[in-house]
């Protein structure tokens, strides 16, 4: 590996990571970057799970897809592993999926029949979560070498300050524009109806509980119709 010019390349993977404008995007431009900048990987993608549900977030091809849904269906897989619990193997590198049977005896060779040699996986953290895993596949087995698992970690380690860093970005605009649009509601009531805030707002808020809807779908409503 020429290190010089991969010092330059994760520099400038960096800088774009935070260039990005969306969640989603940081997330597409972390698999891409994995595709481009660590030998051996065909492809990748970041599994999340919800309980025990898998979620398959920005996967640059097919087969990450598949094998997320076959480890959901079975219960096991490295992937699984890494991502479901902060106690899980943090980088985990298999150099041969047919010679895992003992440790994942219904995945690895239902991942074998998919298409899969090797695979590689970092759990994606920062000191205050745990965000998932991003990982690696190869369709030769050996094909991830030490070098190629220090490229991973350091991009990983890129990647979880990235997304961790957007989506709180995300979750600072969601909460602006909901507030946003619940006083643009409240004044509407204030006016039509002639309340007070605290009124307006009470209005709001037993709208919602006593109909089972979030405050900001009524909000949202009142500010399209008029009223609800």
């Amino acid at each position: 590996m020429d290190l010089g010019r991969f010092a330059q390349q994760m520099a400038s993977m960096a800088r774009d990571l935070l260039a990005q404008e969306s969640v989603d995007g940081t997330l597409e431009r972390i698999t891409a970057s994995a595709t481009e900048l660590v030998e051996g990987c065909d492809a990748a993608g970041i599994l999340v799970l919800h309980d025990a549900k898998v979620e398959t977030l920005a996967p640059t091809h097919q087969l990450v897809i598949d094998s997320d849904q076959l480890q959901q269906r079975l219960g096991e897989g490295p992937g699984f592993d890494a991502a479901y619990s902060s106690q899980g193997e943090r980088v985990f590198r298999i150099a041969d999926l047919t010679g895992e049977h003992q440790r994942w005896p219904a995945y690895a060779p239902q991942a074998h029949a998919l298409g899969l040699g090797s695979m590689m996986g970092f759990l994606l953290f920062t000191d205050d979560e745990d965000l998932g895993a991003l990982n690696l596949y190869s369709r030769r087995p050996g094909a991830f070498t030490e070098t190629s698992e220090l490229a991973g970690w350091l991009l990983a380690s890129h990647a979880a300050v990235a997304f961790s860093s957007a989506r709180t970005h995300a979750q600072m605009e969601h909460a602006l524009a909901t507030r946003h649009t619940i006083g643009e509601a409240m004044g509407i009531l204030m006016g039509s109806r002639h309340l007070t805030e605290h009124e307006a707002f009470d209005a709001l808020r037993r709208y919602s509980q006593d109909n089972n809807i979030k405050l900001r779908e009524v909000a949202h409503r009142i500010c399209e119709q008029g009223s609800v």
